[in-house]
């Protein structure tokens, strides 16, 4: 496997290992990994570091939607600058031009279900080449990002039927 995957593969997994630690797994000396991690974020392969919350063991209301949206271009207009439009609002966690039924999905967040609501309906929905949208809000979450989520007693064994 390239270095540079190898690398990126384990710090998805978790971003807090060690420059030591992650020497050892790729088999590189702490000075290489280190001047890897760098290059990869002068070239803006790394764009940043996150933590996975789950929000259900936090007392703070967070709620989120995933919208689709559905957009008509024209000569002027293509999806980059939709793209630009949409995701400068804080509310956009993540949004992705898709194949399929619709053209974009947005991950919306916010403190309610009104707030995400009047979100989509005051800014998304306004932009004139949005010609649909449909909002699901996320009801639970059990795997974010291939981490596991909740509070780890539940038996992940499938019921069987003969």
């Amino acid at each position: 496997m390239d270095e540079k995957r190898e690398l990126l593969d384990l710090l998805l997994r978790n971003a807090r290992e060690s420059v030591d630690d992650l020497a050892r797994q790729t088999g590189l000396e702490a000075a290489e990994v280190e001047a890897l991690v760098e290059e990869l974020e002068d070239e803006g392969v790394i764009r940043g570091y996150q933590a996975i919350v789950d929000w259900d063991r936090v007392d703070e209301e967070y709620v989120q939607a995933e919208v689709e949206l559905n957009v008509e271009l024209d000569r002027e207009t293509g999806y980059e600058e939709i793209a630009r439009r949409i995701g400068k609002f804080p509310e956009v966690a993540s949004l992705r031009l898709v194949s399929g039924n619709y053209d974009f999905a947005v991950d919306v967040v916010g403190d309610s279900m009104q707030d995400v609501s009047n979100f989509v309906s005051e800014q998304i929905a306004p932009v004139p080449e949005v010609t649909q949208t449909v909002t699901h809000f996320v009801m639970e979450t059990y795997k974010e990002r291939g981490v596991e989520l909740g509070d780890g007693d539940e038996d992940d064994r499938l019921t069987f039927s003969p």
